[in-house]
Formats: C-alpha cells, structure tokens, sequence
C-alpha cells in the first residue's frame, strides 16, 4: 500500500490541486454516477472538465447540475489523444485525474490514493484499479484481475497504464501533450515516452474505480482492433500473427472457463467467454501487421490469460466505500 504520511501536494497555491477531465459520448447512463461520486471524495479542492465530442442524450444535462466545466468538440474532430488534449489546455491544477466517463470510484479517498505517489519526483503517471460490475462478463473480469491487481507498485519501469482511471504532471504534458494520430493507447505512448525521459509510473491499487462496458461483440471487436492499430503504430516492430490469435484465444478461453468453473458459474459464462476473447484476439490480429518482438512484461500484460490459483484475491481496505444507492437512477 502507498502511504499518505506528509501528504501535502498544494503547498499554499491559490489553483486547485489537481483537475480531472472527463471524455463523454452519450455516457447519460453513467455520468451522474461519476460525477457525484467525485462530490463525495475526501479531498474537495478540485476542478472538474467534461470534454463532451457531440453528445445527442443527456449527458451534458446532467453534467451541467453539477460544479463542472463543460468543453464541446466535434465528434468528427475526436480522437483520444486530441479530446485529453482539449481539456488539459483548460485546466488550471499541476496534476491532472484523467477519467472515462463509464467509470465511479469505489472510495472516498479515490484521488488522495492517486494522487500520493507524486510526492515522488521520480514519479510522471499513476493509474489506479479497476473492476466490473455484476453486468459485466466474465473474461472482461478477469482482464480487470489480471491487469489490476490487489497489491500496489511503487516504482513501475514498464510503460503499461490506463486512462480510465489515471492522473499525471501538467508541466510534463505541456513537453509532451498526448499524440492525437492514435487510434487508442495514448496512455501507453505518453507513459513509454516519460520512462524514456527518465520517469515512473506507480501503480495505486487503493485507487479503485468500477468500470462498466456494456459492448456487443462487434464493438468489442472494433476496440481490440483500433488498440492493436495503435499499438503497432507506437511499437512498430510488433508482430501478432494468427498463430498467436490461435494460441491466445485458446489459452484465455481456458484460463476463463477454469476460473469460472471454480467460481461455479462456467454454465452461465461460457457463451461470453467464447464470443468475447474471440472477437479481442480476431481484432488484435486484424489490427497488426508488422513484425519484431516487443517488451515481454508489456505483452504478458496485454494479452497473456490470468494465472492460476484457487485463492480468490480481495481488498482488505477498511474504508467504507460511496453508497450510490440513490444515485443509481439519475439521468
């Protein structure tokens, strides 16, 4: 666990101590969760900037009840990197809490947790753990487990993160703003590029936020694609071919229906298990075409099914998380 001893990062500035920007399409679903789950966090010095891309629902609606910023782009202008982009320009805090807008935190101190590992210069990123609710299927849980696990890294050397749930430096954005040609995994060529500079990344299991996709196989198929495009683009030396869309696929499918065979629910998972690493591993295939290997931590990050284990990992936190009860219903 990351301690909080000393935690003072605003030392007397008039600016709030960090600014968290929100990407949003059509999240009325979604967003008054988050938001309000933002109102409830210990640390109240914050600024809030909803980077809307053309929402025709009623996210801006709501949004709008609550203290936040909203800024407008064209959704043919979208790209990952340029919505972040336009919504750093505008923010005023020296550490910016970047978040989807289909996610809630879990605790009260979710952005004191993220924030603390900035007491380290050393220190450019840091991203916080992520689980599904009970909607989401099963392999999308175990991607969850596997990327984000229950203990915290201090000092991470390895470019993997996630901005659905992550913060970093303003002053290092403003020498090296996202890349806005990417179809995806910003996050990765931001972080890649600050090891480089010299800097790490913390990962902050107490960080935790719920992430929910609700995506039919295509949309699943089109995210891994648009990544694996991506990816190829930052590492182009990458190589993914149908050998490894084979050995991939098999092996996650059996990595999910052993875990859910342990959990006793393989019967009512086993459909999503098939369709969901098909259309992840299909995409990433169609997404690749170049060649040469590549970190081996990253891709066993990436793409490498969850290990074996009968124990089943949980927080030990003893913090009582936001009730969202009677938020669940707002649009």
């Amino acid at each position: 666990m990351i301690t909080q001893k000393n935690f003072s990062l605003n030392q007397g500035n008039s600016k709030p101590i960090c600014s968290i920007v929100i990407r949003a399409y059509n999240e009325e679903q979604h967003i008054g969760k988050l938001l309000t789950g933002i109102t409830q966090q210990s640390i109240k010095d914050l600024e809030i900037i909803l980077v809307d891309s053309g929402s025709t629902d009623a996210t801006v609606a709501i949004a709008s009840r609550f203290p936040v910023e909203i800024i407008h782009i064209h959704p043919d202008e979208f790209t990952f990197g340029y919505a972040l982009n336009e919504g750093i320009k505008n923010a005023q805090g020296e550490y910016i809490v970047i978040a989807s807008a289909h996610v809630y935190p879990v605790y009260p101190d979710w952005i004191k947790q993220l924030l603390s590992p900035f007491l380290d210069p050393k220190i450019a990123l840091t991203y916080g753990k992520q689980r599904g609710n009970h909607d989401s299927v099963f392999p999308e849980r175990q991607i969850f487990a596997h990327w984000f696990p229950e203990a915290s890294v201090a000092n991470q050397s390895h470019p993997f993160c996630n901005n659905a749930n992550a913060a970093i430096r303003r002053s290092l954005w403003e020498k090296h703003p996202y890349n806005e040609s990417l179809t995806g995994l910003e996050d990765l060529e931001w972080a890649n590029w600050a090891i480089k500079k010299g800097y790490l990344l913390a990962y902050v299991a107490e960080a935790e936020i719920v992430h929910i996709h609700h995506e039919i196989p295509k949309a699943v198929y089109n995210r891994y694609r648009r990544e694996a495009m991506a990816f190829k683009q930052i590492f182009p030396e990458e190589h993914f071919g149908f050998w490894d869309f084979l050995r991939l696929y098999s092996s996650n499918v059996f990595s999910d229906s052993w875990h859910a065979l342990k959990g006793g629910m393989l019967f009512t998972n086993i459909k999503n298990i098939l369709w969901f690493r098909f259309m992840q591993f299909w995409g990433t295939y169609r997404g690749y075409q170049q060649t040469g290997p590549i970190n081996p931590s990253l891709r066993q990050t990436f793409y490498y099914p969850r290990e074996f284990h009968s124990g089943r990992e949980k927080s030990s936190r003893d913090l009582s998380p936001i009730d969202y009860r009677e938020e669940d219903e707002i649009v």
